[in-house]
């Protein structure tokens, strides 16, 4: 095979997957626009405000939540921040550090020997309780869903840099070797040594 030839081709191949890189660089940069503009639109309309540091009980609450007081929800990272630095810490709190399960099965343990029981003060206490552990974990879910999507977001968005980046390489390295190929001889064979090529 014709040195030529050869350096044709492999320019040919890292033009393609140049191109292709940039493909997928632009996807990817679309993708992680979108789910930023999504997770932001889908969060400000809850209308969620982050808690004032004064409401703040423990160090680690202090740590994960001063830096949004007051802010109104729009991120993913104030979504997560929220759902496992507040409400997590209030349903805790609330149940003693049971799970919903927990104070349902309980529940509904209870219900069941006593007819009775879902009326009384204590079946309407923990009734109550069992209700506010299923909204809380409904509310962390969704968010910790918008921290999630948020994420892969960023993710996509680092990962069109890279894409971008190994296009414009392999782009200079085209370049490079559409230069060589001009320079080589039309008759020089594979294998030929440099100084060959040079008339040394």
């Amino acid at each position: 095979m014709r040195r030529k030839t050869l350096d044709a081709l492999v320019a040919s191949t890292g033009a393609v997957i140049a191109i292709v890189l940039l493909a997928a660089g632009g996807l990817l940069t679309w993708a992680s626009s979108y789910i930023d503009t999504q997770v932001r639109d889908q969060l400000t309309m809850q209308d969620i405000t982050m808690p004032a540091k004064d409401s703040l009980e423990t160090a680690s609450q202090h740590k994960a939540l001063d830096q949004y007081a007051g802010q109104k929800m729009a991120t993913g990272d104030q979504a997560q921040a929220f759902a496992d630095h507040y409400i997590l810490v209030h349903m805790n709190a609330a149940s003693g550090n049971r799970t919903y399960e927990d104070v349902s099965g309980e529940f509904i343990a209870k219900s069941g020997a006593d007819p009775k029981f879902a009326a009384s003060p204590e079946g309407q206490q923990l009734g109550q309780l069992r209700q506010t552990l299923f909204m809380g974990n409904t509310l962390r879910g969704l968010l910790l869903n918008a921290y999630a999507f948020d994420t892969m977001g960023e993710i996509a968005g680092y990962a069109a840099y890279a894409s971008f980046g190994g296009a414009a390489v392999l782009l200079l390295l085209v370049g490079a070797g559409a230069v060589h190929m001009r320079r080589t001889p039309a008759d020089v064979e594979v294998g030929h040594r440099h100084d060959e090529l040079v008339g040394a």
